[in-house]
């Protein structure tokens, strides 16, 4: 007699994640709730701005008032709506420099352990002298070098962070391809796709996924930098990096505008941080003190 296994449903996966996210401790929860939120603001900018993200509606540098909740800047634009379409623009492209980042990392380094030799040597050599190199200062000439444009931007940080992720993906699957099940894979005739995709990655997922949430962090951060050094996101999109050198004059007149920003990128930085250190926890097997 056949006995068919019924695969758990998608509504019992969720409710699981719902009860892991209840029993998730505060600071958790407070990350997951600032990182629902600013995603929402993301995708619904257009739609929760009062204004158009380049839009002129008023005076250069107006004080905080009904009509404009946050000011304008230098331009006259609205403080508050260049702050909702900033997320957009400053988030969306951090995630997309860090998800290709992983890809051409992540890969390289599983090849690297599950092939070694020359390959080995070879992508590891290479990636020590990117590494050599202070990230910022190789961006900022890269940058310089090549233009200022939002996508030779995510190239030129997806590149310098694939060499951390490298590293990483390198370290974590050399101690399974070591294992006992590997080699018996091997001797079956198992192909290098299968061994890949069944039998390491599953392995190492818990570390590679804290480290997206850092490397986000790394790279969030990297390009607010560049942006507020002029070299970043470019004029007239909406930044974060570059909205607080655009308004940082204000400080000098008690005007706090230009932190509104810059506690954005710290906010943010928080709470992927809080969500990371309990995803940690978690996958480590440890279980909370009573």
């Amino acid at each position: 007699m056949n006995v068919q296994v019924q695969k758990p449903s998608y509504r019992a996966h969720l409710t699981r994640a719902l009860l892991e996210i209840y029993d998730a401790p505060l600071s958790a929860k407070f990350g997951l709730l600032v990182i629902a939120i600013y995603v929402f603001v993301a995708l619904f900018a257009p739609w929760v701005a009062p204004f158009g993200e380049s839009e002129i509606v008023g005076r250069k540098f107006q004080p905080w008032d009904e009509q404009f909740l946050l000011g304008t800047d230098h331009l006259g634009r609205d403080m508050l709506t260049r702050i909702l379409y900033g997320a957009r623009n400053t988030v969306g492209i951090a995630l997309l420099t860090t998800f290709l980042a992983f890809i051409l990392g992540g890969v390289l380094g599983i090849l690297a352990a599950v092939l070694g030799g020359w390959l080995d040597q070879l992508l590891s050599r290479i990636v020590d002298v990117f590494m050599a190199i202070p990230a910022l200062i190789f961006a900022m000439m890269l940058l310089s070098i090549f233009g200022t444009s939002i996508i030779n931007l995510i190239i030129i940080m997806s590149v310098i962070d694939a060499t951390r992720i490298f590293r990483i993906a390198r370290a974590v699957s050399l101690n399974v391809v070591v294992m006992d099940y590997i080699e018996a894979a091997r001797l079956r005739g198992e192909k290098l796709t299968w061994l890949t995709i069944s039998e390491i990655l599953p392995n190492i997922s818990a570390p590679l996924a804290a480290e997206f949430g850092l490397r986000f962090c790394f790279v969030f951060l990297t390009i607010s930098a560049l942006s507020f050094l002029g070299i970043g996101i470019q004029p007239p999109i909406a930044d974060w990096g570059s909205m607080v050198r655009q308004t940082a004059v204000l400080i000098t007149f008690d005007d706090y505008t230009p932190l509104i920003p810059a506690a954005a990128i710290a906010l943010l930085t928080v709470a992927v941080n809080f969500v990371i250190d309990w995803f940690l926890h978690k996958t480590s097997g440890l279980k909370d003190e009573v």
